[in-house]
């Protein structure tokens, strides 16, 4: 018998700048139990940063993980690492970090850079951060913080550790400025589309996004990043392969547009239902009514072609309160989707266990902290 799905939608909102705009939508998407949010971003574009955002959202939301995009690219690791340790504390262990890079000219201007790397280059340096990050994260075990006043004495020097990490391309001296966040190593989340992206995402995601247009497609990457985490010495049940799907459902109860479905999902197009996602330039696209939605949900969970979905709604405010309140609503009454969030972090809306401190002594007690 196949687990509950995994639900994530974007709150991707161009041009808005205005917090009260996305926490309002962040508390939509918690009320339909989604694990979590994300919020993309880019040295291109102008807007506001995705990880300042999610850090006002955090407070005024209890349950939703909060994603941001964060570039490894132009960016200082040990930095990188902080902030979304920081996300960590503040959303109680709500935090997850959607690893990207930055591929333009344009964006290696803004740094006075001539011409940007590879995009080998550029993902396997993005694969040292996000080992470097993980390093950092441990580099305080828990219970390093005493605080106690009458002797003194705010640290235990033995539990913190000595980070000296030198990649390719940059170097790093810890340990961390910030403490070992609640959920140990916040949620590592990449989209995986990209082949250059695979072995990050394999190696060191406990997410991956794919955009696929049909249940055969995503099978088949589905697969690849599993044997390759297999390869790497992981469990590849510790690795959740979302696919990524634009939505479209300004057609209300319409019959969604043809395109490639899965043999379930064309046989109940044949009767009456709707079509697959079809191709765009921005990826997968899915434009219908909030119920066929549903149907193609169940029909690629029934063949087990993926662990969940990641919707980028075309116009957040409409799309999202469509999705929560039909597609979601009807994937909770099929049994498919959970009615509560049954733990308070991302890790646990995942089924994630909270990774072991590879500093701590054998046998020493995992201690799972909450922020003050």
């Amino acid at each position: 018998m196949r687990g509950l799905l995994h639900l994530a939608a974007a709150l991707d909102l161009p041009g808005v700048c205005d917090g009260g705009a996305y926490t309002a939508l962040a508390g939509l998407a918690e009320r339909g139990g989604l694990d979590f949010v994300t919020l993309d971003d880019s040295l291109a574009r102008p807007g506001p940063d995705a990880l300042g955002v999610l850090c006002r959202v955090a407070p005024a939301t209890r349950r939703i993980g909060l994603v941001p995009t964060v570039t490894t690219t132009h960016t200082e690791p040990f930095r990188v690492q902080a902030a979304v340790a920081t996300l960590d504390w503040v959303s109680r262990g709500r935090a997850g970090w959607r690893i990207d890079v930055s591929a333009t000219e344009g964006e290696a201007r803004l740094f006075g850079r001539g011409h940007p790397a590879s995009a080998d280059a550029l993902w396997r340096e993005a694969g040292e951060v996000a080992d470097v990050a993980a390093r950092l994260w441990d580099s305080w075990e828990d219970g390093a913080e005493i605080r106690d006043a009458a002797t003194g004495r705010f640290l235990d020097g033995d539990r913190v550790h000595r980070v000296d990490f030198t990649g390719t391309a940059f170097s790093v001296r810890g340990p961390s400025t910030v403490p070992r966040p609640p959920q140990g190593h916040p949620v590592r989340v990449v989209d995986a589309t990209d082949a250059h992206a695979h072995a990050v995402a394999a190696r060191h995601a406990d997410v991956a996004l794919v955009r696929a247009a049909s249940p055969a497609q995503a099978a088949a990457v589905r697969e690849r990043l599993r044997e390759q985490a297999g390869a790497f010495g992981r469990d590849p049940d510790t690795l959740r392969v979302l696919v990524s799907l634009l939505v479209d459902l300004g057609e209300g109860e319409y019959a969604a547009e043809p395109g490639g479905g899965s043999p379930l999902f064309e046989r109940s197009r044949e009767l009456g239902g709707g079509g697959g996602p079809r191709p765009t330039v921005r990826g997968p696209l899915y434009r219908g009514g909030p119920v066929d939605l549903a149907e193609l949900v169940a029909s690629w969970h029934a063949e087990g072609v993926t662990d969940g979905f990641h919707f980028v709604p075309v116009e957040p405010r409409r799309d999202l309160e469509r999705l929560v309140n039909g597609t979601v609503a009807l994937l909770q009454h099929r049994g498919l989707f959970r009615t509560f969030y049954p733990g308070g972090t991302l890790r646990e809306h995942l089924g994630l266990a909270r990774p072991a401190n590879r500093y701590a002594a054998p046998g020493a007690p995992a201690v799972a902290r909450e922020a003050s």
